[in-house]
């Protein structure tokens, strides 16, 4: 077993739960869901293309091309962790890999460049979620700069808030902004006041709009209100909608511990990750319109899907995909709402 990071814990005291969520009464939203079976585990992200066909990553680095009939085929492989992805034009993947960085796959021959490895000469680790913007301009997360993906409930315990919102811009990349806690999903909005990336903060149960331009450049600020859980990935669709993937609910001893002796939380580090709070059996996202307010919510407990970590929407279907699956998960939403 490797050894752990060394944990530095920061007291922090989270805004109060606005729906605690528990299996015992809760009512399902949820349609029904199948599933298309993958040759691995873990679609934590999901592309879609003009044709419907499917992309994602997996665990032991293959990206994957799934039709609108289910059938899988491997692109390649990128030697890393494939995170959050991005078709740019017809053959180009962009894809943040949690070890090797910023990834461009070109998708009819299968090669993979690397775009990003580091950033201010420091290896740009966890690299997790990108958009492009305006005048090809790339937009991408780092959840953390002290843990990695196989370590990433230790950086919600820590709370040191090292995330960070970079840009790729003339092959240079540059910080927009920091102090996220645990930045991960990320998609990019142009509204009344400008430009703007909204980023999903796990660790602060929020979402956070950025401004990309003018003298508020960089700054931060609330979008919409706290969630009931860890925000991961954000899509949008075609309606102006903001998916966003709620792989667990809140933890009611998290949020004890947080704003506590740090000590406590150094303890909990230490134990085997077995005896550490884990996923629960709940496939879970909501819908947020243009000021961060939740349209829509769906929501099931033992739905044979669980840890949903993206939702991409295409027409009135739902993929989703989950860091512990072996499945893209499928729903098809009602045509009335």
């Amino acid at each position: 077993m490797a050894q752990r990071t060394k944990m530095s814990a920061v007291r922090w005291t989270p805004p109060a739960n606005p729906q605690p969520v528990r299996p015992r009464g809760d009512v399902r939203t949820l349609p029904e869901l199948r599933r298309i079976e993958l040759p691995g585990a873990g679609p934590e992200h999901i592309a879609v293309d003009a044709w419907g066909t499917l992309f994602t990553g997996l665990a032991d680095g293959r990206i994957v091309r799934v039709t609108p009939e289910g059938e899988v085929r491997t692109v390649t492989n990128t030697g890393g962790r494939p995170l959050g992805m991005e078709l740019h034009g017809n053959d180009r993947l962009l894809v943040c890999d949690a070890l090797r960085g910023l990834l461009e796959v070109q998708l009819a021959k299968g090669t993979v460049a690397v775009l990003a490895a580091k950033v201010d000469d420091e290896p740009l680790i966890f690299c997790s979620n990108v958009a492009v913007g305006a005048d090809d301009v790339v937009y991408f997360t780092q959840s953390s700069r002290r843990y990695n993906l196989d370590e990433y409930r230790g950086d919600l315990l820590e709370h040191s808030s090292t995330g960070r919102l970079l840009r790729l811009r003339d092959g240079v990349v540059e910080t927009v902004a920091d102090g996220f806690a645990f930045a991960n999903g990320l998609v990019l909005v142009d509204d009344d006041d400008g430009a703007a990336a909204i980023v999903a903060e796990t660790g602060g149960y929020c979402l956070t709009r950025v401004a990309l331009n003018g003298p508020g450049a960089g700054a931060k600020t609330p979008f919409g209100a706290p969630l009931a859980g860890f925000p991961d990935n954000l899509t949008h669709d075609a309606r102006g909608l903001i998916w966003v993937a709620l792989p667990n609910p809140r933890d009611p001893l998290l949020d004890w511990l947080l704003p506590r002796n740090p000590r406590l939380r150094h303890a909990v580090w230490a134990t085997p990750e077995k005896l550490q709070p884990g996923e629960k059996d709940l496939s879970w996202m909501v819908a947020v319109d243009d000021s961060g307010t939740v349209v829509r919510e769906l929501r099931g407990w033992d739905v044979d899907y669980r840890m949903v970590t993206c939702v991409r929407r295409r027409g009135n279907t739902l993929y989703l995909g989950s860091l512990t699956e072996r499945a893209i998960a499928v729903v098809e939403l009602d045509t009335e709402a």
